[in-house]
């Protein structure tokens, strides 16, 4: 896999869900979480944030999903040194340490169950 084929990949992604809005009813399921549950798992809005962001509406994009947002902005970031190791030739130095990987799934779990809490409902998505 090389960095071309991740923008390529997302730059598809960014088409499809800049063109089909899932503000609009049927274009998109429900999130089956929510439906059998009733309450907003860690992913509930990213399609609307992402709609979003490919309107340049951050502001938005942070009130449907905060997480997913600070998400992108981290893996735009991780893509930038992968392209500018590649571009220099230089060899992958680093693997994500154990301590990342746990403090990642800590995140996402805090936030799931911090926007299901009375008091936090600005981490849900707002209609």
């Amino acid at each position: 896999m090389s960095p071309l084929s991740v923008l390529a990949a997302t730059g598809a992604f960014a088409v499809v869900i800049h063109l089909r809005d899932p503000t609009v009813p049927g274009h998109y399921p429900t999130c089956p979480w929510l439906w059998l549950t009733g309450t907003y798992c860690p992913g509930c809005g990213s399609l609307r944030a992402c709609h979003a962001l490919t309107n340049a509406d951050v502001v938005t994009a942070f009130h449907y999903n905060p997480f997913a947002v600070i998400v992108a902005v981290g893996l735009a970031a991780t893509w930038l040194r992968w392209v500018r190791r590649q571009w220099r030739g230089a060899p992958r130095t680093w693997i994500a340490p154990p301590w990342m990987v746990y403090l990642l799934i800590a995140s996402i779990m805090a936030f799931w169950v911090l926007r299901n809490v009375p008091g936090f409902e600005f981490l849900g998505p707002r209609p």
